[in-house]
Formats: C-alpha cells, sequence, structure tokens
C-alpha cells in the first residue's frame, strides 16, 4: 500500500505532489519519495517547452479516468517538484494509482 503523504484532500477534490524526472523511456510510477512527500513519477518527455507538464497531465488523465481539462498544475511548471489537482477523493486517486 502507498502512502498517502502525497495526497491531501483540496475542496471538491484532492491535490497531488509529484517528483517528477523527464527524458524517461516511458512514462510510469516508480515509487514514493517519502522523504520530499511525493509521489515519483518518470516521464517520457523532455521538459522542452512544457512537454513533460502536457505527458504528466495526460498520464494522469489517463490513469485517474478524467478528462485532461479537469486536472490542473498548481505548483512546480519548471520544478521538478510539481503540485496537481483532480477531481476526485485522495481515496479515489490512491486505488486509481495503484491499479485497483
Amino acid at each position: 500500500m502507498m502512502s498517502k503523504g502525497y495526497l491531501k484532500a483540496k475542496g471538491s477534490g484532492c491535490s497531488i505532489t509529484i517528483d517528477a524526472s523527464p527524458g524517461a523511456s516511458k512514462t510510469e510510477i516508480v515509487g514514493v519519495n517519502q522523504w520530499r512527500g511525493a509521489l515519483q513519477v518518470k516521464i517520457a518527455a523532455e521538459p522542452r517547452d512544457g512537454a513533460a507538464n502536457d505527458e504528466l497531465l495526460r498520464f494522469l488523465s489517463e490513469r485517474l479516468s478524467v478528462s485532461r481539462d479537469s486536472i490542473r498544475l498548481l505548483r512546480g511548471e519548471k520544478s521538478n517538484l510539481k503540485v496537481v489537482t483532480v477531481p476526485l477523493s485522495a481515496e479515489q486517486v490512491d486505488r486509481l494509482l495503484r491499479g485497483e
């Protein structure tokens, strides 16, 4: 079971703190960085012209079965540590990220 330290209830949804590693061969969740309180995600795009952010949001929308437009990048546009919001509860996000 993943730690939920990277998930926080926010309004009618939740926020996810993500430690992103662009330039990978495929986009995937690789674990949880307990120290940073972040979900570790490798991203199959370079951090140029927003490509890695776009790929991250595409991946999350697919994995969480929500529209790409419903996911917002709150912080970290030019940083590896990002915060996104999604219109689902922390419990739903945790279950979906674990593939349940």
